[in-house]
C-alpha cells in the first residue's frame, strides 16, 4: 500500500481547517485510515514556512517508508513579562502509518512537495480584509498585527510559489 498524500492550502481565515476536517471525516466516513497534519503545529509568527524540514524528517519521510512518524509541535504560552503568547516546544505527536495524510495550512501545496502530492485543494473564503477580521475573532485582538504581516507574507508566497495553479478549488 502506498501512501496517499492531500493538501489543503489557502490564505489564513479562508476555512482551510473546517474543510480538513470534512475531509477526513468523508474519508474515514468510506473507510479510509486518514492521519491529519497541521502546518499550526508548526509554523509561528517568525517562521511561517522555513519549519517544513521538520515535517520532511519527522512525517513525510517516515510514512513514505511505511514507519510511523512523529514531531513536536508548537504550542503557545503566556509568559508573565510579555503581553501576547510566545511559541514553545510543545507534546510530541505520533503520526501512524495512514493509508490517506492529509496536510493542512498555509504552505501545505508548496511547489517542492507538489510531485509528491495525490491532490491539493485551495481553499479561499472572502476578501483579505473579511478573512483578517476573521482570523483576528478566532485568534484574538493581540494578534492582530502579527495577523497582518502574515497576510502580506502568504500574499508574497503564493503569488512566487504559484500554490493556487497547482490546487483545485475546495
Amino acid at each position: 500500500m502506498s501512501l496517499e498524500v492531500r493538501a489543503v492550502d489557502g490564505p489564513s481565515g479562508s476555512g482551510k481547517t473546517v474543510f480538513a476536517d470534512a475531509l477526513a471525516a468523508r474519508l474515514r466516513g468510506a473507510g479510509r485510515d486518514v492521519a491529519l497534519v497541521r502546518a499550526d503545529d508548526f509554523a509561528t509568527w517568525d517562521a511561517p514556512a522555513s519549519w517544513w524540514p521538520r515535517l520532511e524528517s519527522g512525517v513525510l519521510r517516515p510514512l513514505a517508508q511505511g514507519l510511523p512518524g512523529r514531531y513536536r509541535r508548537v504550542e503557545w504560552r503566556r509568559q508573565s513579562d510579555r503581553a501576547e503568547a510566545v511559541p514553545v516546544p510543545g507534546r510530541w505527536v505520533d503520526v501512524p502509518v495512514p493509508e490517506i495524510l492529509i496536510l493542512e495550512g498555509v504552505t501545505t501545496a508548496r511547489r517542492s512537495i507538489a510531485d509528491r502530492l495525490t491532490r491539493a485543494y485551495w481553499v479561499q473564503w472572502g476578501d483579505e480584509a473579511a478573512r483578517l477580521e476573521r482570523a483576528v475573532a478566532r485568534d484574538g485582538g493581540d494578534c492582530r498585527e502579527h495577523l497582518e504581516r502574515w497576510q502580506r507574507f502568504e500574499r508574497g508566497w503564493f503569488a512566487v510559489d504559484g500554490t493556487r495553479s497547482r490546487c483545485e478549488p475546495a
